[in-house]
């Protein structure tokens, strides 16, 4: 049946929405649906092609055509909107590790989800934030995720995951897994938010 496999896309964008996880790029069901619209446009051509210069064409060929033409721009909208939930996704994950594209494109339980072209994304992402960042570093840091101010220019934090010596412009840390440091907030937000580290009271 016409579009059952655009749905499936649009089921599996949905179901990644509910379950809040990046699944791996369906690229068999992306190249199947780009191939029902070859063939779709290719039976639109058929049936439009003897009365293509028809002032009036027959109602059969009129309604043919409106229900080919239908079904292609209802699988190109589904593929639009597969792509856009997936870029939606991938920004949310780039964001969500502080800006840190190495740390995303270095996980190979992520890269294993990612098209060629989601990587390519990503660089170019990267690329227009680093830009950005590097105009208004002196003003704001685009890469904190900070939603509520800190009270304090000073915090106390544990080592959650391994993150080897660190340099900071107060000096070398050398993180080690469960040890409690105390260090400036604007030196180690960036681990913070990508996870190596956890502010406690």
């Amino acid at each position: 049946m016409f579009g059952d496999q655009a749905l499936a896309l649009i089921v599996e964008s949905k179901r990644s929405s509910q379950t809040d996880t990046l699944y791996k790029y369906n690229d068999q069901l992306v190249r199947n649906v780009q191939l029902e619209i070859r063939t779709l446009q290719s039976d639109l051509q058929k049936t439009v092609g003897p009365d293509i210069n028809a002032l009036t064409p027959s109602q059969q060929v009129l309604c043919a055509s409106t229900m080919y033409h239908i079904a292609i721009r209802r699988n190109k909208r589904c593929l639009l909107a597969y792509h856009a939930h997936r870029l939606e996704r991938l920004k949310q994950l780039y964001w969500s590790v502080g800006g840190a594209l190495p740390h995303i494109l270095t996980d190979p339980e992520i890269r294993s989800k990612l098209s060629p072209h989601e990587v390519d994304f990503l660089r170019s992402y990267n690329s227009s934030v680093s830009d950005i960042r590097n105009e208004v570093l002196d003003v704001l840091d685009l890469a904190q995720g900070i939603t509520v101010p800190p009270k304090d220019m000073r915090v106390n934090v544990v080592v959650v995951r391994e993150c080897g010596t660190v340099q900071t412009e107060s000096g070398t840390f050398a993180f080690k897994l469960g040890q409690r440091y105390q260090a400036a907030r604007s030196h180690v937000e960036h681990l913070i938010v990508q996870g190596y580290l956890e502010v406690v009271p």
